[in-house]
């Protein structure tokens, strides 16, 4: 199973975070596109869902939180 550890209002940004947490040796879900060639995915009004596998939520949560907190710092 996978949770939710952040949403992101910006697709390029949550594309970055995704990538870093990816570096960091998370397996984050990866959100691609809304399936159709030139449609982008629909997402809510919390943007973008980061989500990972349950058993890596607390570390990713915390790495996740300090690298937006840079980013938009």
């Amino acid at each position: 199973m996978f949770e939710i550890i952040a949403q992101v209002e910006d697709p390029s940004m949550a594309r970055v975070l995704i990538t870093a947490l990816r570096a960091h040796g998370f397996h984050p879900l990866e959100s691609g596109d809304g399936g159709l060639p030139g449609v982008g995915a629909v997402f809510g009004k919390g943007g973008v869902p980061i989500q990972v596998p349950e058993e890596e939520v607390r570390d990713a949560r915390m790495l996740a939180d300090d690298l937006l907190r840079e980013m938009l710092g």
